[in-house]
């Protein structure tokens, strides 16, 4: 499964911004009652600009779904 779920941050008031693109990939099982979905998403910068502000990320995360009755 493909997709893409970039943040962009943006502060008006200090003027400083990060607008990163990716694409991921990701898979969904299901285990029994429970619902896995494991995605993996590196992002990279377009524009930013301030202190701290990444040039490259990387977002991950594994969600569970326990199905009732």
């Amino acid at each position: 499964m493909l997709r893409g779920a970039p943040i962009w941050t943006i502060d008006l008031e200090n003027e400083n911004y990060n607008i990163p693109v990716g694409i991921g990939v990701g898979k969904v099982v299901k285990v029994g009652k429970t619902v896995f979905n494991f995605f993996i998403e590196p992002q990279y910068s377009i524009l930013s600009k301030g202190a701290g502000q990444p040039n490259f990320q990387v977002f991950s995360s594994i969600n569970l779904q326990f199905m009732g009755k």
